[in-house]
């Protein structure tokens, strides 16, 4: 049997066709950084933080993790002004905000550097601040495709944990599973905060106020292990309906003991791994895929869960 590291590759040289508070991996060549919006306490991007770790060692490029420690978005627009400052070869970041993301993007864009949106923000918002590609899971997309499928469960209303209430892309998820369901978002959507203990406390709040909530949705393992504690706590794991974005080792222990319907995976491993991938062989051999590359989304349920509970919160 292949080891996961001949298999990634074996991906590599598939996508190789067309083409950093820091962890770092350095090596001779180029230098690339990435630039994402998460928090320091969210530990859902460890699994980023591996993906470009491996791509640098297997591309012998240098490779540099930076992320706003605290998750502002203005704090992010400064660290890619400063990485788009500092010469590298190519920046890859999130748009978790066009708005407040897209300047400092197309400036870096505009001086010569090279960029890849990747995990947030859609190919189309991309093309127009001229990077080279999108890869990533379009956030709305993925949230009407889980909807769809709730509907067809027999949900009808639902609760949406949001604990990234700050970003747009986060509240597309709610809207899109809205909108799958055939229904307005309206108040089933709540800011959860980071906090675990405030998360339990407000989806409790929630379900006591509004006890014929069909579903839970939560955004990925920060909210959904403060709402699984929150299910078991109310007497509700197992009977309300749950589904979430993203996956870690609580939420796969969820998924087998059916307290969760599925998990959304967007492969975080390979939206850090594939565009390090893609530009180191752009840079050295003008080869680039011609289209973007959609990482997710993917349901994962409680059949074939083995490889996913083996790399959940490190390659999965």
């Amino acid at each position: 049997m292949m080891s996961l590291t001949t298999k990634l590759a074996l991906a590599a040289a598939v996508f190789a066709a067309p083409v950093l508070g820091a962890t770092t991996a350095s090596a001779d060549g180029e230098r690339y950084v990435l630039v994402s919006h998460a928090p320091d306490s969210d530990s859902w991007w460890n699994t980023v933080k591996n993906g470009i770790a491996l791509a640098g060692t297997q591309m012998n490029v240098e490779v540099e993790y930076r992320n706003p420690p605290t998750g502002d978005l203005a704090d992010m627009a400064r660290i890619i002004e400063q990485a788009a400052a500092s010469g590298p070869n190519g920046i890859i970041t999130t748009l978790a905000d066009f708005d407040v993301l897209s300047g400092p993007i197309r400036a870096a864009v505009d001086s010569g550097v090279d960029v890849i949106i990747m995990n947030s923000g859609t190919p189309d918002q991309a093309r127009e601040l001229g990077a080279l590609m999108y890869v990533g899971q379009p956030e709305y997309d993925a949230g009407h495709a889980a909807g769809l499928r709730a509907k067809g469960d027999g949900v009808s209303s639902f609760l949406c944990v949001n604990h990234y209430i700050s970003s747009p892309a986060s509240s597309e998820r709610c809207q899109g599973f809205a909108d799958g369901l055939g229904i307005d978002l309206g108040n089933q959507m709540i800011d959860a905060g980071q906090d675990p203990a405030e998360i339990k406390n407000r989806v409790m709040a929630y379900l006591n106020a509004n006890p014929d909530t069909d579903a839970v949705l939560t955004l990925g393992p920060t909210s959904a292990d403060p709402t699984l504690q929150a299910l078991d706590e109310n007497g509700m794991a197992g009977d309300i309906y749950f589904g979430t974005f993203d996956l870690g080792p609580n939420i796969v222990e969820g998924i087998k003991a059916g307290t969760i319907n599925w998990g959304i995976d967007q492969q975080p491993f390979l939206q850090a791994y594939l565009p390090v991938v893609v530009m180191t062989n752009y840079h050295r051999y003008g080869v680039l895929p011609g289209n973007n590359i959609n990482s997710g989304p993917g349901f994962v349920t409680a059949d074939g869960l083995e490889m996913v509970e083996k790399y959940a919160g490190e390659y999965r």
